[in-house]
């Protein structure tokens, strides 16, 4: 590809992150603003839409969501549920398993799924759930989330069940550094990314594609 091709591809990935976030819903478009005035930066627009695309595309009625005040991909999730099944919130920020517990109030008589909001970490609570019952688990936030999230994925995920990680190229929270596609950037996100994605690819119990969405997806389905 030549300048011109990456350009438009600059502001091709510009022009959906608007149209995406244009389509959200004016409470959600709200809440990502306290959220991000609360100190808690959320995830691209284009990215959480896809998430709760991938909800209905897997049929998922039982959903782990592990973030650091992940709301707005929290919601999303929530969202592609259709009514249906149970989303589990671990989230290690005492104020983001709040605003979400908070948000999840504001529309929980418009829906039949349930919430089970966890103010812990994800080295913590995860091994204390029951094993082959989950169809999708999440995970965004703090770099600490990713690899503990992956160690019980195989366990905790049914047979063709998926697990995504988003902001695989480490550029949510911080871009100054260049992220994953910076050789020299040695932040300790971009750092954990790197490992990470050697990690998952190399298992062979899961397929798993990279993509560019958002800032950088990587979902694996367990074989």
């Amino acid at each position: 590809m030549n300048h011109t091709t990456y350009e438009n591809l600059a502001k091709a990935w510009d022009y959906v992150e608007e149209h995406a976030a244009a389509r959200q819903s004016a409470d959600l478009a709200e809440l990502r603003v306290k959220a991000q005035e609360a100190g808690m930066p959320q995830g691209s627009a284009m990215q959480a839409a896809l998430l709760a695309l991938l909800v209905r595309l897997t049929n998922a009625k039982s959903v782990i969501a592990v973030g650091t005040g992940s709301l707005v991909e929290t919601l999303e999730l929530v969202r592609g549920l259709d009514g249906e099944g149970q989303l589990t919130a671990v989230d290690s920020s005492a104020e983001g398993i709040a605003l979400i517990r908070k948000s999840f109030d504001r529309i929980q008589d418009k829906t039949d799924t349930t919430l089970r909001a966890v103010n812990a970490t994800a080295g913590t609570f995860l091994p204390r759930l029951n094993a082959d019952v989950y169809d999708l688990i999440v995970v965004a936030g703090d770099a600490s989330n990713y690899a503990a999230s992956f160690e019980q994925a195989s366990r905790l995920l049914r047979p063709h069940g998926t697990i995504v990680f988003t902001d695989m190229l480490a550029l949510e929270h911080d871009d100054a550094n260049g992220g994953v596609i910076n050789p020299a950037d040695r932040s300790p996100k971009a750092t954990a990314m790197r490992e990470l994605l050697e990690t998952v690819e190399a298992d062979e119990g899961f397929d798993t594609a990279l993509t560019a969405t958002g800032t950088g997806l990587l979902i694996a389905v367990k074989r």
